[in-house]
């Protein structure tokens, strides 16, 4: 630290006295152990001395120095503060110092004081860095004290005891230290523009060391400096931003750290309290409030219900039962998928968007990686999607588009919500619990209603079963609903414009009062959704004859296509832990410590409502199997038909022509040609049947 003026000290310090008597008085009390640094609001600096503002902008090194000076001198009853170790950090800066990675001149801020915001994408371990470097002569032993500056490491030019320029040896143990830490800190998702993210490395020291992970949504103040760029020995004329930390302030990265008002607390029990109409219907008014019509009605629910969650529990054998709900939904081009996926991570605090079509298992899990972020050149982690979505919920578009084996490697993170790592020699287990909400699109692009479902869909078995809930999305004609959707869309664009004109009356052009605004403001609903899930932890069952209730559900469902040892199975037990995981969601979402047998009622409804959308053969029966392997029982069972057939058929040598086996599906067994031949087509795709000569029209049955 450099000596400051006499006057800057002087100024600092009747700031410090007009405007931070409180925040010094409670750091004195917790210095050293506890707290280090007094925060300064860049408002108050402003209304205090708007040009000390703007020096500190400017030149922020004096002015920091001089808060720091000023600190020491405090007068204390209970104690001085040390300008060494004390920190004065300026954070709260306006918006016009304020900038995403990439959103600025290098070349126009280098040395300013600017805040960065943006999501951390990556952080170093906790490292020691030397603030004072000790050395000893190792000719006379002459010890000697070196300042470092953050520009490089600066060793004695001679022993000031022989005055030989060396040679020296570091002595860590009486070398002044510091905690520190690297941060990349890069553009939000929903900013990128195509490529990669724009990022800006932030290194913390002290006592800012900790305080943002991976993932979180964070506003970084500090100085931003210029490094040259080297390649090998040979210096670049390219100079590249980097950013001194002064000050961390982590947005709210999860539900509980949303803030509420006691205004906003009464508004909220009151919704809570309402009974006509409940919460239920008010939330889904409020969720995407452009999509419209009876049909997203249940889906809107089950999102609601999803970001609400139900609870995580330890289990007495060691193991936890998740309470995060994942839930797919599965539909063409302009059924609302994206327009819901937006509503879920608007209200989300923390929320992470992926797209399948480009995403990597790494990108979605997590990657060892060597690259410059690691200047010693190590293996470092880079955390991938579920894991930077930790405590929120990661939307993943494009589901079908993924590969396959990184959809593979969502599997055991939906399960478990957690992603084991053993790679370049590091061993460790990351924490991914999050609620995952996907979409997708159907083979063709749209559904046939002519197909059975399961010949429209590329998922594989074991992912599809992770998901609580998939929704089937339809864009069919019907004169009243899209009446009803064209008013909608009109009348809400009108309605936008009308309130922000002076000039006019906020009415339609008939007269009519145009009220379009949801239940629930946005704000609000989010703010609700934090509520519930802060104030309702571990909501229980009310009774006895609300598990029995859930049991006789499960058991119903379990018999909806009769007791015939041939039938399809409505559910498995998975559906259950889906149906107990939706009762406990829909008790926090109206602010109960029981689980009621209204809160089952309504899990059930719409467990069976999904079920009912994706879960139906083509005999119009609920199947489990669609969802469990894929395949509903009714399909598996004529697949195994067309083996047989084939395998009756086939030649000792060759195939069976795939139009005569079709032919003979239709008159043997009553099946569509078109179906058989679409069943044949996947069974050798999947290796059930070969073509024997190599090509398409002929099929063969392995000896069994």
């Amino acid at each position: 630290m450099n000596d400051p003026a006499a006057d800057d000290v002087d100024t600092a310090l009747q700031f410090l006295r007009e405007y931070c008597s409180d925040d010094v008085q409670a750091l004195a009390q917790r210095y050293p152990s506890e707290q280090r640094s007094l925060y300064i609001d860049w408002h108050d600096l402003e209304l205090f001395d708007h040009d000390l503002a703007d020096t500190w902008h400017d030149t922020p090194e004096p002015v920091r120095d001089a808060f720091e000076q000023a600190l020491s001198q405090y007068d204390l009853p209970a104690g001085g503060l040390s300008a060494e170790t004390v920190h004065a950090r300026l954070h709260h800066l306006p918006e016009y110092h304020t900038y995403y990675p990439g959103s600025f001149s290098p070349t126009d801020h280098g040395g300013d004081y600017v805040a960065l915001e943006g999501q951390i994408a990556n952080r170093t371990d906790t490292y020691s860095e030397i603030v004072e470097a000790a050395f000893e002569c190792q000719r006379c032993g002459t010890k000697s004290f070196i300042p470092q500056t953050e520009g490089g490491f600066s060793e004695p030019h001679e022993c000031q005891g022989c005055e030989r320029q060396g040679p020296f040896r570091l002595l860590t143990t009486e070398s002044k230290l510091i905690d520190a830490q690297k941060l990349r800190i890069e553009e939000p998702p929903e900013l990128v523009q195509g490529g990669d993210a724009s990022n800006v490395d932030v290194y913390v020291r002290d006592d800012l060391v900790g305080q943002a992970d991976s993932g979180d949504r964070v506003k970084i103040a500090g100085v931003l400096q210029l490094r040259q760029l080297t390649s090998g020995n040979e210096k670049k004329a390219r100079l590249e931003p980097y950013m001194d930390g002064r000050a961390v302030t982590v947005k709210e990265t999860e539900f509980e750290d949303i803030e509420v008002s006691d205004e906003e607390e009464q508004r909220i029990r009151e919704l809570a309290a309402s009974d006509d109409p409940d919460i239920f219907s008010q939330a889904v008014d409020s969720m995407a409030p452009s999509i419209v019509g009876e049909e997203y009605e249940d889906i809107k629910l089950g999102l609601f219900l999803m970001l609400v969650g139900g609870t995580k529990a330890e289990l007495a054998d060691g193991t936890t039962e998740r309470g995060d709900i994942h839930e797919l939904m599965i539909g063409g081009p302009s059924t609302g998928k994206s327009s819901l996926m937006k509503a879920v991570q608007s209200i989300a605090p923390r929320s992470v968007s992926v797209s399948g079509d480009n995403a990597s298992k790494s990108g979605v899990t997590a990657a060892a990686v060597r690259d410059d972020f690691s200047e010693a050149g190590e293996w470092t982690l880079d955390p991938g999607a579920l894991v930077q979505a930790n405590g929120g919920v990661a939307c993943i578009d494009e589901l079908d588009k993924m590969p396959p084996e990184t959809r593979k490697s969502l599997h055991e993170a939906m399960a478990n919500q957690t992603i084991p790592v053993n790679k370049a020699g590091i061993n460790t287990v990351l924490p991914a619990e999050t609620a995952v909400l996907a979409a997708g699109n159907p083979k063709k692009g749209r559904w046939d209603v002519s197909e059975e479902v399961t010949q429209q869909i590329d998922f594989d078995s074991t992912i599809l079963s992770r998901f609580g809930l998939i929704w089937k999305l339809t864009d069919t004609p019907e004169p009243d609903r899209d009446r009803k959707i064209s008013g909608a869309v009109t009348t809400r664009k009108d309605h936008a414009k009308r309130k922000s004109r002076t000039d006019i009356e906020a009415t339609v052009a008939d007269g009519g009062s145009v009220e379009t605004d949801p239940a629930i403001p946005a704000d609000l609903l989010r703010k609700y959704i934090a509520y519930a899930r802060r104030e309702v932890s571990d909501p229980v069952f009310e009774s006895q004859a609300t598990r029995e209730k859930i049991q006789e559900a499960y058991v119903a469902l379990r018999a909806a296509n009769g007791y015939d040892v041939d039938a399809a199975v409505p559910i498995s037990s998975r559906k259950l832990e889906d149906i107990v995981r939706l009762s406990e969601a829909a008790a926090r979402a109206e602010l109960s410590d029981v689980i009621t047998k209204r809160h089952v009622s309504i899990a059930q409804r719409l467990v069976g409502a999904s079920i009912r959308q994706f879960g139906m053969n083509d005999d119009g029966e609920m199947d489990v199997d669609i969802i469990e392997t894929g395949t509903s029982k009714t399909q598996e069972e004529r697949k195994e038909t067309l083996k047989e057939l084939i395998f009756e058929e086939q030649p000792s040598e060759g195939g069976v022509d795939l139009g005569r086996a079709c032919k003979l599906a239709h008159e043997r067994h009553d099946i569509d040609p078109d179906t058989a031949r679409s069943e044949l087509e996947s069974m050798r795709e999947s290796g059930r049947l070969y073509s024997p000569d190599g090509g398409r029209e002929t099929l063969r049955a392995w000896s069994s």
